[in-house]
């Protein structure tokens, strides 16, 4: 098995615990209970740096039988989880004026947040696994330049901008770069065309409709 299968494995297994004890948590505190909106059908992307990472994460929104209170959801949402093996901590949060019991928690790397207020009968439940990338990073390589020296149309000069490359010079024909740290932004050279923005991709120009400007880049032409 490659490191790609493993780590989608890796990240399925983790994603299928998280849904697990979510059910459980769901079906126990919640009533008028409906799955079919706890939604970890697919991975998602959780960090465009290269290599992206994925992860699973949902949320999810029920209410607790009318004779539960905040107090008491949350006390049982975390006796719950502590009994499942999970590292639980509990606090309490102001937002727009609504007071909320939170109770978060954590075990081999997924996290699940359950907020209960006494401000309304809804329990949210917001759930995720740790962002894994799923293959190593791949090599930069430069792409072949679709013109050379001795395979210039005649009559034509190889591009001053990409020097024959054709694609991009400032991306290498990917359409985005890296930045800081590692993460991918679109390239400002070619606007994710891939190809250099000066020849359009041909790797050359010809010499007769060059500006005066452009014959600057090549000395060795006639500057009229």
């Amino acid at each position: 098995m490659d490191e790609t299968s493993k780590a989608r494995d890796e990240l399925d297994r983790l994603g299928r615990s998280l849904r697990g004890q979510l059910v459980a948590l769901i079906n126990d505190l919640t009533v008028r209970v409906h799955l079919r909106r706890l939604s970890l059908d697919e991975p998602k992307v959780a960090d465009r740096r290269e290599p992206p990472r994925y992860h699973y994460a949902t949320v999810y929104q029920g209410n607790r039988p009318a004779a539960a209170t905040a107090v008491e959801t949350a006390s049982r949402a975390a006796f719950l989880l502590r009994a499942a093996g999970w590292d639980v901590a509990e606090s309490e949060e102001d937002d727009d004026g609504i007071h909320w019991i939170v109770v978060d928690a954590h075990q081999d790397g997924n996290a699940i947040r359950i907020l209960t207020s006494d401000n309304t009968p809804a329990v949210s439940f917001r759930g995720q696994t740790p962002a894994l990338a799923l293959h190593p990073p791949k090599p930069v390589q430069q792409p072949e330049p679709v013109r050379t020296p001795e395979a210039i149309t005649p009559g034509y000069v190889l591009c001053y901008e990409c020097d024959g490359l054709g694609w991009c010079p400032g991306c290498g024909g990917r359409g985005w770069v890296l930045g800081q740290p590692h993460r991918r932004s679109r390239c400002r050279e070619c606007g994710t065309t891939k190809v250099c923005p000066i020849c359009r991709g041909a790797g050359q120009l010809n010499a007769a409709s060059l500006s005066s400007y452009q014959r600057g880049y090549y000395p060795g032409l006639d500057r009229g």
